[in-house]
């Protein structure tokens, strides 16, 4: 290893003779060859696999020039090794090392050689080589090229015989598998990926000669017998051909889907010849696709290891993964004939309730299949379909006996009835069944049941909210009223954090209904449970206030505001009738938990701000401020807010705010304020002053002294500074020089920031102020005066840090801003008062002696150049953004620093806008995404 980093310095340039020496002294001895064969391995991976951030790109592209223009005397020497040595472990070296080199070899080596044949018949069926054999005919068959089509289809015959050979087509792969060493069961995946990439690269080509058509069917064979495998990794290989597969088909013809082509007979005129040709293989996909599906991330009860069910605590990615990719295949398979799809899952539901195939794995991938189809059949079909399902599904729930049993049957009732919203939307008499058996579960103390009911209970209420509050058919009053007549006996047996769930879910409902004084109505009755304890407990405290040391007290009173947090998220501007009555009562509770707090911590030091009692006192502090922002942004009338709820918010949590010690200040109060002026602006610019004097410095003086400590207040700190210079510009005019001055100073420590939430605001905040200062020609000049050199000093150091290069589009943005000032004459005052001249001739000279001394090694002219294409294109920003990128790279270069990171934004960007191409795509093909991710207006 240590030769070939030598090698990445010193070849060509210094050793040029280096690759003709290596292959000379490999032919002096078959030890000697086959150490040699492990360093050229090596430099192929460090030059062509790993060189991406190691080298600069010139010289990557000066060592891979290098290595393939010498490569015919390295391909000979692997040649002459495959023909004619007997040393086992010498040709596995060679054909290791042959692998590295097949993904960037030039093509003829490949195909204009006996390389193919040589791997077929003299290595693939040889126990010790058909591993890396495999392996690089998998290579090969990933080669994407029209030209050699002839030679594609003489590797994929001959692989195909020898396969037959070594595997034949009867075999049991899954038992086999199971059975298997190591080296067998490598095997085995090496062939899933050898079939997966030829059939998705080459598939159309077989397809076209019929002369190839009964192989074709043999690999398809071999692939369903290796997905059967029950191993995760070998499947995700296998699922990403069918995926691939039932996407191209459906793709070819989306509306071509009518009845059932199985079942149509052969007079298949309406069906595309591909869908054809492989209609008998889908229907086998379908069915392991039902058999096998993976757990989706709203189902929370399991069967652990030990065969017990539980309720799953830690999200698991992979099977997350697998689960999306499973139901997106599943879609598309349905998508190609739905009819197929439901006779599968029927004939398994029916098998689940005769008992022939019953067992929770079974019954689990099956309800998990159905719910992931959502949206994929017509709606009439999907409706049929799933009044079987949920009846039997019901009937298997009467049927068994045992808490794990129903448990496990619950689960998958809830989990289906939550993927169908547009089936429920249709059918009031079933939305009404299935809620009231979610009410049951709600009782069901079975680890995971009850999570469960709350989380499909709001998901159904956020997408059916307008059926609860109408009167429906055969109804004497809305669902709504039922719900609110019975909710002490539906929650009595729910765990808090899931009555603040099931609170959310009701407020959605209540936040649909359109008529104000109905709606007031049946707010009151909704929040009439917690407001009866909150009463209770503010009538204690006024006759003794000591009643709010009480821990339980305490903890009641965070639980209440959590629902009432909740309550309002999901009803909306229409909550402020609940708000306005215990607001006032709310604050005075606040301030006096704060002098509670403040008197522990004076008496007991910082430390007590741990113990529990404390925290939960912060707690009810918390949810206050998160109440009021939550409601205070969804309101729809400032002034009402500005007048009556603004005064004594700003009266309790201010002073409050600056007279704790740091440990004891609610980030919440700033994020709280930063909402206020978002959503008032101007109505509140004028409590600016009074909210800054509490607020700002002692803040300041508790995140600047580094870039770790109180990250929750330092990222809502920014916010509201970002917030009062979006809204309430002219306030920063107002306030004192010296304090403005530490306002300018928080943004530049804010953009130096090595959080990127905190560096981005700092450098939007900076810009956005830059624009404001110019609109106020009265105080814009001595700004300038004041300002203009430092903030311009500050750009560059943080353009020049590699860590900021994530802001480069934001520099550039802001700097030829600020050179355009200058160049346009905006600036009247002189920027240098002491010498005063031409302020364009001033920057000029002081921007490049700024550079000089950072960057003693650059030449003048190229700082000169600089600067003149900092005034010159400062009217075009992506060519003002190259000029500062061209000029990072010359630094870097210098220095002898990768450059790659210079397009972290461009790689981040395509990255962004791949999966919104991926998003546009899976809305058009129905049923692809979850109900649940669609927007809101596109499900009625």
């Amino acid at each position: 290893m240590i030769l070939v980093q030598i090698l990445k310095q010193e070849w060509p340039k210094h050793w040029p003779t280096f690759i003709s020496d290596i292959v000379g002294a490999s032919r002096t001895s078959e030890s000697l060859c086959q150490n040699n064969m492990v360093i050229l391995k090596l430099l192929s991976e460090e030059v062509f696999d790993f060189s991406s951030g190691q080298i600069t790109q010139v010289k990557a592209k000066h060592l891979k020039d290098s290595m393939c223009n010498e490569f015919s005397q390295i391909f000979q020497l692997c040649q002459f090794v495959m023909e004619n040595s007997q040393n086992a472990p010498l040709v596995h070296a060679t054909l290791e090392t042959l692998l590295r080199f097949l993904n960037w070899i030039p093509l003829g080596y490949i195909f204009e050689t006996k390389l193919i044949s040589t791997l077929i018949y003299k290595f693939l069926n040889v126990p010790m080589f058909r591993n890396v054999s495999l392996k690089c005919l998998t290579e090969i068959a990933g080669v994407s090229v029209s030209q050699y089509e002839e030679q594609f289809e003489t590797l994929f015959t001959l692989t195909m015989m020898q396969l037959k050979q070594m595997l034949p087509l009867n075999t049991n792969i899954r038992l086999a598998y199971s059975n298997g060493k190591d080296d067998e069961q490598n095997f085995i995946q090496n062939l899933s990926l050898f079939l997966c990439t030829f059939l998705k690269e080459h598939g159309q080509l077989l397809e076209k000669r019929l002369n190839l058509r009964e192989a074709l069917m043999e690999a398809l064979h071999y692939m369903l017998l290796v997905s059967e495998v029950e191993e995760t990794e070998i499947f995700k290989i296998c699922l990403e051909y069918w995926n691939h597969l039932a996407a191209e088909l459906y793709r070819e013809s989306p509306f071509s889907t009518s009845a059932s082509p199985l079942l149509s007979g052969s007079q298949h005129f309406d069906i595309p010849p591909r869908r054809q040709l492989y209609l008998t293989v889908l229907s086998k996909v379908r069915l392991l696709m039902v058999s096998r599906m993976a757990k989706p991330e709203e189902v929370l009860v399991v069967e652990n290891d030990q065969g017990e069910v539980v309720r799953e605590f830690m999200k698991d990615t992979d099977s997350i993964n697998l689960y999306k990719n499973m139901r997106e295949t599943l879609v598309y398979l349905t998508h190609l004939d739905y009819v197929d799809t439901e006779i599968i899952m029927t004939k398994k539901l029916q098998n689940q309730v005769n008992g022939t195939e019953w067992s929770w794995k079974n019954l689990n991938t099956l309800c998990w299949a159905i719910g992931s189809i959502s949206g994929a059949m017509h709606e009439e079909d999907e409706k049929r379909f799933l009044v079987t399902v949920i009846k039997d599904l019901l009937g298997l729930c009467e049927q068994k006996r045992g808490k794990d049993n129903k448990a496990i049957i619950a689960s998958n009732i809830m989990y289906i009835v939550g993927q169908y919203p547009r089936f429920l939307r249709a059918h009031w008499k079933f939305l009404k069944t299935v809620v009231n058996k979610l009410f049951e579960f709600m009782h069901e103390t079975h680890d995971g049941v009850q999570d469960m009911a709350c989380d499909t209970f709001i998901k159904i209420a956020q997408k059916c909210r307008r059926h609860f509050v109408q009167v429906q058919v055969g109804e004497v009053m809305p669902f709504i009223d039922e719900i609110l007549n019975n909710i002490n006996t539906i929650i009595c047996d729910l765990q808090p954090q899931q009555v603040h769930t099931f609170y959310e879910a009701v407020g959605y409902m209540i936040g649909a209904q359109t008529d104000q004084t109905v709606q007031e109505h049946l707010i009151e009755k909704y929040m009439l449970l917690p407001n009866q304890v909150w009463d209770s407990i503010i009538q204690q405290a006024t006759k003794n206030v000591d009643i709010l040391k009480d821990p339980e007290t305490v903890k009641q009173l965070g639980s209440i505001l959590k629902t009432n947090v909740r309550a309002c998220k999901a009803v909306g501007h229409p909550f402020v009738i609940q708000l306005g009555r215990i607001y006032l009562d709310m604050l005075n509770v606040y301030k006096c938990l704060s002098e509670n707090i403040s008197a522990a911590i004076q008496a007991n030091g910082e430390m007590v701000t741990k113990q529990p009692l404390i925290r939960s006192m912060r707690t009810v502090k918390r949810e206050t401020l998160k109440l009021i922002s939550g409601w205070v942004s969804r309101s729809n009338d400032p002034q009402m807010v500005a007048e009556n709820f603004v005064p004594p918010l700003l009266d309790a949590v201010l002073i409050d705010y600056q007279r704790n010690v740091p440990a004891a200040r609610e980030p919440e109060v700033l994020s709280t304020m930063a909402i206020i002026v978002n959503k008032l602006g101007g109505h509140i610019t004028a409590e600016i002053p009074q909210i800054f004097d509490a607020v700002f410095e002692c803040t300041l003086n508790m995140i600047n002294k580094d870039f770790e400590e109180y990250p929750e207040h330092r990222t809502n700190f920014f916010l509201l500074l970002q917030a009062v210079n979006s809204h309430c510009f002219p306030a920063f005019l107002a306030i004192p020089p010296a304090q403005f001055k530490l306002v300018l100073d928080s943004i530049i420590w804010a953009f130096k920031h090595t959080m990127r939430n905190v560096a981005d605001t700092g450098l939007q905040i900076l810009f956005t102020l830059l624009q404001n200062v110019a609109q106020e020609e009265a105080a814009a000049q001595s700004f300038y005066q004041t300002y203009f050199c430092d903030i311009l000093q500050h750009i560059f150091s943080v353009v020049t840090d590699t860590s900021h290069t994530a802001g480069l589009t934001m520099h550039a943005s802001i700097l030829a801003y600020m050179f355009n000032l200058v160049e346009e004459g905006k600036i009247s005052t002189p920027l240098n008062p002491g010498n005063p001249v031409n302020n364009q001739v001033f920057i000029q000279e002081y921007v490049a002696n700024l550079l000089k001394s950072a960057f003693p090694h650059l030449q003048d002219a190229q700082v000169k150049l600089f600067v003149t294409g900092l005034f010159s294109l400062n009217q075009d920003i992506p060519a003002f953004k190259e000029h500062l990128r061209d000029f990072l790279v010359q630094i870097k270069e210098f220095a002898g620093e990768d450059t790659s990171d210079l397009f972290l934004e461009e790689r981040e960007t395509a990255l962004r806008q791949a999966q919104e191409e991926k998003h546009k795509l899976q809305m058009s093909v129905p049923g692809i995404l979850n109900p649940h991710e669609i927007p809101e207006e596109m499900c009625d």
